[in-house]
């Protein structure tokens, strides 16, 4: 959807055999529906007090808004985070391609920024370019000028500046990191992903239970160390999913369970509300959690530490 092979031929020097490999290993993951290893309990998760801090998931979607108006991904999942049986009235944030021609560079992805924004969901920039473009290999000129229309863009719906960005392919550098905050963004990574991008044609997961539980069990690690600040009293814990997937829409309302079940299998406490309902606090929490230094050392989803060293 987004050209990520010729991408990769582009931006990375691994092998020209790294497509069939990555291909092999996404395929793998996707289709596997073999039991994982069991969740390890570490020394300092061991020693967690009894009145840890709770959690609190901060939900996030990429690349959207989806420009369809039959049976539309974005809009089932607007509609399961307003009314589902958890915690109705949910507020995420939807991280743009405000000028992909089937997102928000059309007058119906248009639209569709606007019903997130009138549901009371924060708007992020994911990109602004035609395409999925890497920041890191745009030009000085070019990146700095997407920059600008992506703010033009979601300030044209809000009214006001976004604060947050998530890097396409969580590529980022000091150069890039140095331009967000000259535009006033927070780059904001994950700590859960779904891993439903629409990337090599799986978009499905036959182990998203598995998966989210021990991606959550690392997390619990990060936390026994210390690693993870507090917001308002609990612990925001990011969540990224994609709204371009159709597979994603269909089973939101059985991921925001499974979240809730990984939190109660693990022993982490949740918030009374364990999702974010307000923008202000999410967005609050957002910019907490966001990374302001490439030196920083933070682990990306999946495959992309490895890809990017």
């Amino acid at each position: 959807m987004h050209h990520v092979f010729a991408w990769f031929s582009r931006a990375t020097s691994k092998s020209t055999n790294i497509f069939g490999f990555l291909a092999t290993i996404a395929l793998l993951l996707g289709l596997s529906a073999c039991s994982v290893a069991p969740v390890s309990e570490s020394a300092a998760v061991a020693g967690l007090p009894q009145n840890q801090l709770p959690i609190r998931f901060l939900l996030t979607f990429d690349d959207g808004p989806v420009a369809t108006k039959e049976n539309s991904p974005t809009q089932s999942i607007l509609d399961d985070l307003a009314d589902n049986p958890l915690q109705p009235g949910i507020k995420a944030i939807f991280f743009l391609q405000t000028r992909a021609s089937d997102a928000g560079g059309s007058a119906l992805g248009r639209e569709f920024m606007q019903r997130e924004y009138s549901a009371g969901h924060v708007l992020g920039l994911h990109s602004a370019t035609a395409g999925h473009d890497n920041h890191r290999y745009l030009s000085p000129e070019v990146f700095t000028h997407s920059l600008d229309d992506g703010i033009a863009d979601i300030r044209a719906v809000t009214g006001s500046a976004p604060s947050l960005v998530r890097p396409p392919f969580w590529s980022y550098d000091q150069r890039t990191l140095a331009g967000y905050r000259q535009h006033g963004l927070h780059m904001l990574l994950t700590d859960l992903s779904a891993n439903d991008g629409k990337v090599w044609g799986v978009n499905f997961s036959l182990r998203r239970r598995s998966s989210m539980l021990h991606q959550l069990a690392e997390v619990r690690e990060q936390i026994a160390l210390g690693a993870l600040p507090a917001v308002d009293g609990s612990i925001p814990v990011v969540v990224t999913f994609h709204d371009i997937n159709r597979y994603t829409a269909r089973h939101m309302r059985e991921y925001l369970q499974i979240l809730a079940d990984s939190a109660r299998e693990l022993n982490m406490p949740t918030a009374a509300k364990p999702f974010y309902d307000d923008p202000a606090a999410l967005e609050r929490a957002a910019i907490a959690r966001s990374v302001g230094d490439a030196s920083q050392k933070v682990h990306l989803p999946g495959l992309w530490n490895w890809i990017w060293n």
